[in-house]
């Protein structure tokens, strides 16, 4: 059975004191201003039935036309049984170039006055791998010749930390290996983006601001829907269009081909080639993590 809202934050208000909580939920007072009764009351994704999905799609197609100016089509689409998906990407052939981040930016409706985006791109120095030296505010023209680039976003992992901490059960992995996050549930502790060892959690401080001309209006519940003020979001491997057999939008927005995506389960997927025929290696691995994105360089 899935923690209560409510009492959950009453548990993390007794561990914390009450002028700490305080301070934790400050950035959340006007989110909860505006929640509704249903939303506030609403059950866990896990036991909301079919009609009472359909009834929290529609609402919140609704309300991104009223606040937004332009109503989408959310989708709640669920795994494919058998598929397990992975990603892989060539660092030999990346340059740096950062249309993944720009595509990730505007598929996934982020915020467009901080330009946010689920991957960071980091310039690395050769013959170094300590991801913590890396520069993601690199603004000359790339690639550098003494440079190489890594990017980084959620690693989808087999054994996700920052499921293990959150106290309502707002964050979990799928049967597909996508590790995702209900923000109808998600009470915005940050307990998840402290515990993630990758930086891939984003903490929305306000409400998203983006145009109803620019917005993606081909969502998902549990993906690119625009995310209320308080809530923790993360890569979701684009599942509304992944779970559809489509790719992500980073990788079709590679102009270096250097991403790889696929199902691992698949003998005959891209992926499978790349992890039976390169030397791949993951981010900390000693950290026990069992990452779902894979990376490797040319021979």
């Amino acid at each position: 059975m899935s923690v209560d809202r409510r009492t959950a934050l009453k548990g993390v208000g007794a561990t914390l004191g009450a002028a700490a909580f305080a301070r934790a939920l400050a950035p959340l007072t006007e989110w909860t201003e505006t929640l509704s009764a249903d939303e506030f009351l609403q059950r866990h994704y896990k036991e909301l039935s079919w009609d009472e999905m359909r009834a929290v799609l529609r609402r919140h197609e609704a309300k991104t036309e009223r606040e937004y100016g332009a109503r989408p089509t959310i989708e709640d689409v669920r795994p494919t049984p058998g598929v397990e998906f992975g990603y892989a990407l060539n660092l030999s052939i990346c340059i740096g170039c950062r249309k993944c981040a720009e595509a990730c930016h505007v598929e996934n409706n982020h915020d467009r006055s901080t330009h946010q985006s689920y991957i960071r791109v980091l310039e690395m120095s050769k013959g170094s791998l300590d991801m913590e030296r890396g520069r993601a505010d690199y603004d000359h023209p790339v690639p550098q010749p003494d440079k190489f680039y890594m990017p980084v976003q959620c690693q989808q992992c087999g054994n996700p930390p920052c499921v293990k901490v959150c106290p309502v059960e707002a964050t979990w992995k799928e049967p597909d290996g996508i590790v995702v996050v209900d923000y109808d549930w998600c009470i915005g502790c940050r307990y998840c983006e402290a515990a993630c060892p990758y930086h891939a959690r984003r903490f929305n401080w306000r409400k998203p601001e983006v145009p109803a001309e620019e917005i993606n209006l081909v969502q998902a519940y549990l993906s690119n829907r625009i995310r209320p003020q308080g809530v923790m979001e993360k890569c979701t491997f684009c599942l509304h269009r992944t779970r559809n057999g489509r790719l992500p939008a980073c990788l079709e927005a590679c102009p270096t081909g250097a991403r790889v995506f696929g199902d691992l389960n698949d003998p005959k997927s891209e992926i499978r080639w790349v992890l039976e025929n390169k030397r791949v290696f993951v981010l900390k691995e000693d950290l026990g993590t069992d990452p779902r994105f894979f990376y490797f360089f040319d021979e």
